[in-house]
């Protein structure tokens, strides 16, 4: 692809479309396949609700995207400065009368944790938990510019630490990061896994020691490199099946029984690359492949949205869709700030 980041508006593509997935897949969410296929008919003509909410998954979203256009709007992104408005906005997520979409037990606890000044943030992080709510809400990360390699993967991180912060949750927000910047760039879906695995393999033993402090301390590894390896392995492990799996499954058949039902980190970053590259081109069809799978269908239809979006750009998403879907004005807000 040679459309330009800006030409095709990435940012605002990847957001509305992590946002339709949550959507769509929030009502399919705990139903096994022939359930929501009873309920909505044949998977490729599901169809988004005429009252298209979200789940928590978008309003976290939006959330980590509104503290990090408040620390880069104060000079260049270190981690004390996101990590206090990022804080700051996830409180506020937990204590909205809004919030009341099933949230993840980890993020709920883990805000009420941080909802205490002067907490160490890494007193507040579930360190057992790698439950996809950290990689669910990183796309901003990946799609805001301007950001060197070390700042980006350093802020998916964190922001994952935060709440989940277990090595795996770690590793497969940056992954998700990555894979979010590499498609809004333009790389080409068949070489995407390869690009990822290799991202892997170069950071298996790298511990981001500003950005994380002493997290891994609280682990039961004896190095703050085997601690992280721990994440990088499980990830590169699932990276294995999906690049078998992209080959050889057929589209008709529940993409959880590839590579997993996408309730952790791992399998929510595999299954949601899965139904974007059956269909790389056709954006809804994928987002539909994800939200009629018999897993955390909603949380794997809002990557799977984010990873279309960020590749074809904001019209790839039917008007009629993109304008009644629930933050629209906030989500093309920060979609044109980090396009622009």
């Amino acid at each position: 692809m040679t459309t330009t980041t800006e030409t095709k508006r990435a940012a605002t593509g990847s957001l509305l479309g992590l946002a339709l997935g949550d959507a769509l897949g929030f009502p399919t969410e705990f139903n096994d396949v022939p359930s929501i296929l009873a309920k909505c008919g044949p998977w490729r003509e599901m169809e988004l609700a005429k009252r298209a909410f979200v789940s928590d998954d978008t309003q976290m979203t939006l959330a980590l995207g509104r503290g990090l256009r408040t620390a880069m709007g104060r000079g260049l992104l270190a981690p004390k400065r996101l990590e206090r408005p990022v804080r700051e906005e996830f409180v506020d997520w937990y204590q909205s009368p809004d919030n009341n979409r099933a949230p993840g037990n980890t993020c709920m606890t883990a805000c009420y944790l941080l909802k205490e000044e002067g907490r160490p943030w890494q007193e507040a992080s579930q360190i057992g938990s790698k439950g996809c709510g950290a990689n669910m809400r990183v796309a901003p990360i990946g799609l805001a510019p301007g950001l060197s390699d070390e700042q980006r993967a350093g802020a998916a991180q964190l922001q994952s630490a935060l709440t989940h912060g277990h090595p795996t949750a770690l590793a497969a927000s940056d992954l998700t990061a990555r894979a979010v910047r590499l498609l809004a760039q333009g790389a080409d879906p068949t070489a995407l896994v390869g690009l990822l695995r290799s991202y892997a393999y170069d950071n298996r033993t790298r511990y981001h020691h500003t950005w994380l402090g002493d997290l891994w301390t609280r682990g039961q590894d004896p190095t703050p490199e085997r601690f992280i390896a721990r994440g990088w392995d499980e990830c590169l492990e699932v990276l294995g099946r999906l690049q078998d799996a992209v080959g050889t499954v057929s589209p008709e058949t529940d993409p959880c029984l590839a590579t997993g039902q996408g309730w952790i980190a791992e399998e929510a970053l595999a299954t949601g690359l899965l139904c974007f590259l059956l269909f790389p081109g056709e954006p809804v069809t994928a987002l539909r492949r994800a939200a009629c799978s018999s897993g955390d269908s909603d949380s794997i239809a809002c990557l799977t949205g984010a990873f279309a979006g960020a590749y074809l750009g904001a019209d790839a998403w039917p008007t009629p869709w993109a304008d009644r879907i629930e933050y629209r004005d906030e989500l093309l807000a920060l979609g044109a700030l980090w396009d622009a």
